[in-house]
């Protein structure tokens, strides 16, 4: 059993809803990064989503396109993104790790060589949101030997006839982008996003994690009657912008990791 199924196993033990947290790598720094990153299951984080620097981010809204910059700036790469998590790994060999990102990186590095590096860092999960299901085979095909789930997305958009593809060769997870648009923009309209995900269950025996636009504890604790995770991102990264020095910023983030946890928690 992976460690992503072992981490959704365990959930649906405990019968509560997990809460994924999304911070950039070497955002603001590395090892500011690190110590976020490292202290992020004990602050309440059930799976961790690690973004992969880029400098295009289209599905972005602006938090997290300047978490990027801010992560280039330091000196961002991605040896540098997969030692975090080999790090992470010599803690806590439990909490599942997904990198999210877009597939220039991964592709200019070569997508034989990423996956193996990205599975001896420790690497669980895979998700590469312009890369389409149904033709990310030159990925799926190596990260599948390796061990790496390559996790499908699937949105508002996404009707009955789309679904199948999107299921076929999926693993791990199913990520559920509840708005149209770039992350962080609006907030959504949580009792449809219920009855899209209730929808998507039908095609799919997946857990599915709801993510883009939720951002308080409210929020968080909405998706957890309904869903089996729920991705907070663009408000985390935004405390690290609000920061004034490294220790702020990991306090920031994992005050607001440990206040979401409460609120899904409180859903049960």
């Amino acid at each position: 059993m992976s460690r992503i199924q072992a981490r959704f196993a365990k959930l649906k033990a405990e019968g509560r809803s997990g809460l994924a947290p999304f911070i950039t790598a070497c955002d603001p720094d590395l090892e500011t990064s690190a110590r976020i990153l490292n202290g992020l299951p004990a602050a309440g984080a059930d799976l961790i989503e690690l973004g992969m620097p880029f400098t295009d981010p289209m599905a972005e809204g602006p938090s997290i396109q300047v978490s990027y910059l801010r992560a280039l700036k330091a000196g961002a790469t991605m040896k540098k993104t997969l030692d975090l998590v080999r790090g992470f790994r010599a803690r806590d060999n439990e909490t599942p790790i997904t990198l999210m990102g877009y597939f220039n990186p991964i592709h200019h590095m070569g997508c034989e060589a990423f996956c193996k590096a990205a599975a001896e860092a420790g690497v669980d999960g895979l998700i590469v949101v312009d890369l389409p299901a149904g033709e990310d085979g030159e990925l799926r095909v190596p990260a599948n030997r390796c061990g790496i789930d390559l996790i499908r997305l699937a949105a508002p958009t996404t009707d009955d006839r789309r679904l199948p593809t999107v299921v076929e060769g999926a693993s791990g997870f199913l990520y559920y982008v509840s708005i149209t648009g770039i992350t962080g923009a609006a907030t959504p309209d949580f009792g449809e996003v219920e009855t899209q995900v209730a929808r998507i269950r039908k095609g799919t025996g997946l857990p599915i994690v709801v993510g883009f636009g939720i951002k308080t504890p409210e929020h968080a604790k909405a998706v957890a009657r309904f869903a089996d995770a729920a991705a907070v991102g663009s408000a985390l990264v935004s405390e690290v912008g609000a920061a004034k020095s490294g220790d702020e910023a990991v306090a920031r983030v994992h005050g607001l990791v440990s206040r979401l946890a409460e609120g899904m928690r409180s859903a049960r």
